[in-house]
């Protein structure tokens, strides 16, 4: 029997892409995109694992997971956020996390991250998987502002610390391939 995997995130492309390749890798896949949502879902299933998404409109990841452990204790869950702080990974295994990984993520480095968390912290990770490059991540970074900022380039730069011309120049080059 496969293992049943809940993907919780507001970023529906990026859901649908880690539903397909949790699929392809022979677990069976439950995915929901806000809290509300995820609760009623969470009701009709027992998951395994669960991946959620810190960042929701909404109530947060953190408080998701609290409420699922709640529902279900034995779900091992891995916190995903573009927004990664001590203290946001402090309370996400305060609230029972196995793990919290920072986006963007990979399956390979989500199931990682599982594993990861299933060993004593004294076991040294392997770098199983190739970590992005400076110049994706700030792109990456740079993306996700001006998506929370609705496009708005101004707002983005003053957020980004950047001229609104320097963040345009950026804006206009291809992402970096790695």
């Amino acid at each position: 029997m496969s293992k049943v995997v809940f993907l919780v995130d507001d970023d529906r492309t990026f859901l649908d892409r880690l539903a397909l390749a949790f699929e392809d890798r022979g677990y069976q896949v439950h995915s929901s995109s806000n809290y509300a949502q995820a609760m009623a879902t969470a009701h009709g299933i027992k998951p395994d694992m669960a991946v959620l998404d810190l960042k929701m409109p909404g109530h947060s990841g953190l408080e998701l997971l609290r409420d699922l452990k709640a529902l279900h204790p034995q779900v091992e869950v891995v916190m995903l956020t573009g927004y990664g702080s001590v203290a946001t990974a402090v309370d996400a295994v305060r609230l029972g996390a196995l793990n919290y990984v920072a986006k963007p993520a990979s399956t390979d480095m989500i199931l990682a991250a599982f594993e990861r968390g299933r060993n004593t912290p004294l076991t040294p990770p392997e770098a199983d998987y190739e970590p992005p490059s400076l110049a994706r991540a700030e792109w990456e970074h740079i993306n996700r502002v001006l998506a929370d900022c609705d496009g708005n380039i101004s707002k983005a730069a003053r957020l980004l610390g950047l001229h609104r011309r320097t963040l345009q120049r950026k804006l206009s080059k291809y992402p970096p391939n790695e």
